[in-house]
């Protein structure tokens, strides 16, 4: 596969490995309203700080977890006034710290920067999207192919969906010799294979289609060389759409009727013998030895059979929830339309997202109940999409945003909280969150715990990366070095500031709470092998076996 080369890539390729672990400081939640000190547990976050290094910070918890990502990055144009400042060891990088991003023209390397900007974000972006799902990454001309080209790299060509143009429906009036008026959104699966028919439909379909019937009758009378002519015997019983009548004998039609068929009650009451050639011969067999009662496709669809009322015969099948998404996206709101309703909360802000659009590629993704991240925050229309929607259907979606601005609780957390509790003439959704800092790094430059960052937090993150659930501190009769106790098996974290901690007997007298196999961190061990394996101990050293994202 052809792969693209820029200035820094082989710096940037394995960056988000270099990227230090920092952990999350809880500002306030937000619950019923009311601001609040403790965390709501919602699983709704607006992260405020570098996305490279929040993306990095959800790894723990988060890491194949994401069925939604829609991300919203500098276009590139040279309007935008964004600056590269990722901590990449490399000379040719370190020059572009703190700099403007240039024009085209002005600026050679613009391009090289935007992809080295991109690239362990996208990086990271794949490690948190769970198998079953979904990335959308809206862009237009100036980026589209270098985005192509590093998604089809670490995404997969394979796993490539389509690429959605939506018509932006902005002011058309001005004088440009072709006035561009429309934006691309490119989608990817984790794993294609896992990708299922989306249960929503085009909203410019008409009402009438018939995409909404239930039901597809076809006739399975077909004739031609793949289909030899052969006789079905049809049993009493046989489903008719006629309520009563008789179809005729009859040989100059197909299928021909051996004998006249007697109807009533919308079956039949005689054995007639049916020949033709079938479309669907196996199935339509199966269904006769199977009663009458509903076989399955080959596409998995419940079938049935009748015979119609001019006697041919049809298959029934039963349509799942109506499904029909094209890559052109019309009619689905525009930015400007998103800043009038932003003036109506008292909040300005240049080029938000249209709401509809984001809630149409939301609903691509099957379910009620995931999370969805968006580390390009912007406005926060994402997590006012995925209220809006639990607010329709009665869904749990959750909402991850990043924003690296002051204007992330100026404006998203504003919002948000307008969203929730209502504004104008406008109903309030409900729902809570959560507002995060980037904290301090978990480990300092020489790979040793940072101290600073808290004790609390140092046992959260070895509870989590070995159990992959959240450490409840509570009391209990154990040693105050117990983290706790899962699936049968008990954690230790031995750990002091101002000493060397050994795992001895002395320590495993401490020891108080009985489980299959004991997991203990410490220092140093002084235990043999032999005895550790005889009592199921699993010895990790500090800091070298506490797993690192």
């Amino acid at each position: 596969m052809p792969t693209l080369h820029w200035i820094g890539k082989e710096k940037v390729i394995n960056h988000h490995m270099d990227v230090p672990f920092k952990v999350l400081e809880h500002s306030y939640g937000f619950d019923n309203g009311t601001q609040t000190s403790t965390e709501t547990q919602s699983g709704n976050k607006i992260i405020h700080g570098d996305n490279l290094e929040a993306l990095k910070a959800l790894l723990p918890e988060y890491e194949g977890q994401i069925k939604c990502i829609y991300i919203d990055p500098p276009y590139n144009t040279g309007n935008e006034g964004w600056v590269y400042n990722d901590n990449v060891n490399d000379p040719k990088i370190k020059k572009w710290l703190g700099e403007t991003v240039g024009k085209e023209g002005d600026d050679l390397t613009r391009h090289d920067k935007w992809l080295c900007m991109m690239y362990p974000r996208m990086q990271l972006l794949h490690k948190l999207l769970s198998n079953d799902g979904l990335i959308f990454i809206s862009i237009d001309d100036n980026e589209y192919q270098n985005l192509k080209c590093i998604c089809d790299e670490i995404f997969g060509r394979s796993n490539f969906i389509t690429n959605f143009t939506w018509r932006t429906d902005g002011n058309f009036d001005n004088q440009a010799k072709i006035k561009i008026n429309h934006e691309y959104i490119l989608s990817y699966a984790k794993k294609i294979e896992l990708f299922e028919h989306p249960k929503i439909v085009d909203p410019n379909i008409p009402e009438g289609s018939k995409l909404f019937k239930t039901e597809i009758r076809n006739t399975i009378v077909k004739n031609g060389p793949k289909n030899p002519i052969s006789p079905v015997k049809l049993p009493i019983g046989f489903p008719c759409d006629l309520e009563n009548g008789v179809i005729q004998e009859r040989s100059d039609a197909w299928p021909h009727y051996d004998r006249d068929a007697i109807i009533q009650d919308f079956k039949l009451t005689n054995e007639v013998i049916v020949t033709s050639g079938w479309s669907s011969k196996a199935i339509f067999e199966e269904f006769i030895m199977n009663k009458f009662m509903p076989v399955k496709d080959s596409k998995g669809q419940k079938t049935t059979f009748s015979i119609s009322k001019t006697g041919a015969i049809e298959n029934i099948k039963s349509r799942g929830d109506a499904s029909h998404v094209v890559s052109s996206l019309f009619n689905m709101g525009s930015t400007q339309n998103m800043s009038s309703e932003l003036k109506k909360m008292g909040i300005d802000f240049d080029y938000p997202k249209s709401l509809t659009l984001i809630q149409y590629l939301i609903s691509i993704v099957n379910g009620k109940d995931f999370t969805v991240l968006d580390s390009f925050a912007g406005s926060g229309t994402t997590a006012h999409s995925v209220l809006n929607l639990n607010k329709k259907d009665g869904g749990n979606r959750k909402f991850i945003l990043v924003e690296m601005m002051d204007y992330s609780e100026t404006i998203i957390s504003d919002r948000i909280r307008k969203v929730i509790y209502g504004y104008t003439e406008v109903q309030g959704t409900g729902g809570s969150f959560d507002f995060y800092e980037l904290g301090q790094p978990l480990f300092d430059e020489n790979g040793n715990l940072n101290e600073s960052v808290g004790l609390p937090k140092i046992r959260n993150y070895v509870w989590y990366t070995e159990t992959k659930t959240h450490l409840k501190e509570g009391k209990h009769e154990d040693n105050a070095h117990f983290l706790g106790k899962y699936n049968d098996t008990s954690y230790y974290f031995y750990y002091e500031s101002e000493a060397i901690t050994t795992l001895d007997h002395s320590f495993l007298a401490s020891v108080k709470t009985k489980a299959e196999q004991y997991v203990i961190y410490a220092d140093n061990c002084l235990l043999t092998k032999e005895f550790m394996v005889k009592h199921h101990l699993i010895f990790k050293k500090i800091p070298r076996d506490i797993t690192r994202f």
